[in-house]
């Protein structure tokens, strides 16, 4: 069963934002999320460039995970 709700590492809340995230950079079918600090630990960057990837996609307009 596909979980919305909370982060698959941690079980923190998620938002829209860490869903999208995550199905534009690991998967886009993903059931199962991580939140923005447990992606970017992950991929070993850090919370401030996801931001920035989602202020990014946002902005541009182009992606439908972002509008």
């Amino acid at each position: 069963m596909a979980n919305y709700k909370t982060c698959k590492e941690c079980s923190s809340p998620l938002f829209d934002d860490d869903i999208a995230i995550f199905r534009k950079l690991i998967f886009r079918g993903a059931e199962e999320f991580a939140c923005i600090d447990c992606l970017a630990k992950n991929l070993g960057c850090t919370r401030d460039a996801i931001e920035k990837l989602i202020a990014y996609y946002r902005e541009s307009g182009k992606c439908t995970l972002f509008r």
